[in-house]
C-alpha cells in the first residue's frame, strides 16, 4: 500500500522553554487509511500534526510525503490539506456563508459550498452571522472549511468535539465517505468511541513517545483476556462464571451451565480503548 507519510526518528525541542516535546518518533500513514493519533494533552500530538502541516519546520528525523522530503514541497503542498483543528476559527462578523466563501479564495481547487454546507445541516443558517452560531454549528462549519479545496489529506483534531450525537454521526460519516473516495486522515481525539468507529490504525503517543501502534481491534485482542464471563439464573437468583476462551466448545463445565440454566448474558474478555488508553498512556480518555 503507498505510504502517504514516512516518519522517521522525528525530534523537536520548543526552543523558548528548551522542552523536547517529540522524542524520535517513527511512523507511516499508508494512503487511503483514517490513522489515529491519540494521548493525553501535552503527549506530543499537536506539535506532530504541526510539524506535518508545515507549521514548525525546525525538527530534526526524516519526514518523507508520498515519496519526497517534507521540506523540498512550496505552499502548494497546501491545495492537498484540509484541517481541521479542535478551536474553530471564523470571523463572527460574516455569515457562515461569507466565511466559506472567503476561506476558499485561498485554493485553486474548489468544493462545491452549498453541498457542504447541506451535507453537514448549516445550509439553512448559512446566512447568519457566525456569533450567533453555537459552539457546535462552529465546530460543523470548521469541518466545512477543512473540505473547501477538494483536499486528498485531512488533519483533524477532536473533530466531533462538543456535537451531540446526530451531528456526530453527520461528521463521521462524512469522513468515511472521504476515505472511501480515496482521501487519507490523521486523527487526534480523547473520544475512544470516534477511534473505534473511523480508525483503520492508531498510534498512542506518551512524554513524546510512541508508545503502542496497531489496529484497534488487534490492540483490544492484546489487552484483552482470553476469557468468557456467563451470567446466568439460578433459583430465581443471577450468578455468573467464567471460563476459558480457548477450548470453549470442549469444555463440559460450559456445555453443562448453557444446557440446564436460562442464560442472561454473556461477555468475552475483550477490553475497551479506553481501558488501553488509560494503561498505555496514565491518562484516562472520554468515552
Amino acid at each position: 500500500m503507498e505510504k502517504v507519510f514516512e516518519v522517521k526518528d522525528l525530534r523537536f525541542t520548543y526552543k523558548k522553554n528548551r522542552i523536547e516535546a517529540v522524542k524520535g518518533i517513527s511512523f507511516e500513514v499508508r494512503k487511503g487509511e483514517i490513522f489515529g493519533l491519540l494521548g493525553p494533552s501535552g503527549a506530543g500530538k499537536s506539535t506532530t500534526q504541526k510539524i506535518l502541516t508545515k507549521l514548525f519546520k525546525d525538527y530534526h528525523g526524516e519526514i518523507m510525503y508520498l515519496g519526497k522530503d517534507l521540506q523540498s514541497y512550496s505552499n502548494d503542498y497546501y491545495e492537498e490539506l484540509g484541517v481541521g483543528f479542535e478551536l474553530p476559527v471564523h470571523f463572527s462578523k460574516l455569515t457562515g456563508l461569507e466565511n466559506m466563501k472567503f476561506f476558499s479564495q485561498l485554493y485553486r481547487n474548489k468544493n462545491d459550498i452549498d453541498d457542504l454546507l447541506k451535507k453537514v445541516g448549516l445550509y439553512e443558517d448559512r446566512n447568519r452571522m457566525v456569533a450567533e452560531y453555537s459552539k457546535g454549528m462552529k465546530m460543523r462549519l470548521n469541518f466545512v472549511r477543512a473540505l473547501l479545496n477538494n483536499p486528498k489529506l485531512l488533519f483533524l483534531d477532536e473533530v466531533t468535539n462538543g456535537l451531540d450525537p446526530k451531528n456526530a454521526r453527520i461528521i463521521k460519516d462524512l469522513i468515511r465517505e472521504f476515505k472511501e473516495a480515496g482521501g487519507t486522515v490523521f486523527l487526534s481525539t480523547h473520544l475512544m468511541n470516534d477511534v473505534e468507529e473511523l480508525c483503520d490504525r492508531v498510534a498512542f503517543i506518551r512524554g513524546g513517545e510512541i508508545v503502542e501502534i496497531s489496529t484497534p481491534r488487534e490492540l483490544k485482542i492484546r489487552y484483552g483476556k482470553r476469557e468468557l464471563k456467563v451470567e446466568y439464573f439460578d433459583n430465581g437468583k443471577t450468578k455468573e462464571a467464567i471460563f476459558e476462551l480457548d477450548g470453549i466448545g470442549k469444555n463440559q463445565a460450559f456445555l453443562e451451565l448453557i444446557n440446564t440454566h436460562e442464560i442472561e448474558t454473556m461477555h468475552s474478555g475483550e477490553t475497551s480503548l479506553d481501558d488501553i488508553f488509560i494503561e498505555v498512556t496514565g491518562e484516562v480518555g472520554n468515552v
